[in-house]
């Protein structure tokens, strides 16, 4: 039985043009989650109330099943975060930031620190705003696997990156959680990420879960439905959790548990980009 190296129980966060609503989840040890939903649904707010970056209204968040408000300073040792840029020492030399860093953890591993700058092809003596979106990341990230952080959470870490260094670092993810039993929790809102490296998805859309579930089933419980224009009748549209009408005909989202609808129509697996394209057009 894997252990949940993060369970987070009914967060909520009120701000003036914006609500956190019980947020649930959890993730299970040695697993990838992506966490999905547009900008602005609510990702970068509740990652950082993990962490206390901000201060939550209410909710339980428990790591390594030890309550985050009493165990803060342990529980930080154990877990890695990284959000978008390296951007509070852009002046400083990588060497510099890594001297102070290393300070704050117990178990801070000189020779994976040093590893890790040959693995990522990192140089020491450059600065911080020296370096590429993917670099940026992969400094972090050293830095993380340095103290032997069990649980990385990223905050959008692909979205400054080309294609190929993105296709590289969610190779890394796929690599360290094979060989180190590592749990990676990352947001983003690119979805082809999620169908490469993602084995769990969590969907937020405007501050409340949608689901959290292995990405097979939530596959699974939606599908497409096509059809020409004269063939969406009311029953049809009633069923359809929302749809677009194109020159050819309609193309929509339905649940699976909603299946069969009659009518000539054509009923397609859905894809992650599909699914979320016509939740939030409901």
């Amino acid at each position: 039985m894997h252990m949940d190296v993060l369970s987070i129980q009914n967060l909520n966060k009120r701000y003036e043009k914006f609500v956190l609503k019980n947020v649930s989840f959890s993730l299970e040890q040695g697993t990838i989650m992506g966490f999905i939903g547009r900008n602005g649904a609510g990702k970068t707010t509740t990652l950082k109330a993990l962490l206390n970056y901000v201060h939550a209204d209410s909710g339980t968040i428990k790591f390594f099943g030890e309550d985050f408000s009493d165990n803060e300073f342990l529980i930080k040792q154990k877990v890695g975060f990284v959000s978008g840029g390296v951007n509070y020492y852009p002046k400083k030399k990588l060497k510099t930031i890594t001297e102070v860093t290393k300070r704050f953890y117990e178990k801070w591993d000189e020779a994976a620190y040093q590893s890790y700058l040959g693995r990522f092809h990192l140089d020491p003596e450059k600065k911080a705003d020296e370096l590429s979106e993917g670099m940026k990341v992969k400094y972090q990230l050293a830095l993380a696997l340095s103290h032997h952080a069990q649980l990385l959470i990223f905050d959008e870490p692909t979205s400054g990156l080309d294609p190929v260094s993105r296709d590289d670092l969610l190779d890394l993810f796929i690599t360290l959680v094979e060989e180190e039993q590592i749990s990676i929790l990352f947001s983003t809102h690119i979805t082809s990420d999620l169908e490469k490296c993602a084995r769990y998805v969590t969907y937020i859309k405007n501050g409340e879960i949608v689901a959290s579930t292995d990405k097979k089933s939530f596959l699974d419980a939606y599908k497409i439905v096509k059809g020409r224009s004269d063939h969406l009748t009311e029953a049809i549209s009633k069923k359809l959790i929302s749809f677009k009408k194109h020159a050819d005909g309609f193309c929509g989202l339905i649940f699976t548990e909603n299946l069969p609808v009659d009518g000539d129509v054509e009923i397609l697996p859905a894809d992650l980009e599909s699914i979320m394209i016509y939740i939030e057009k409901e």
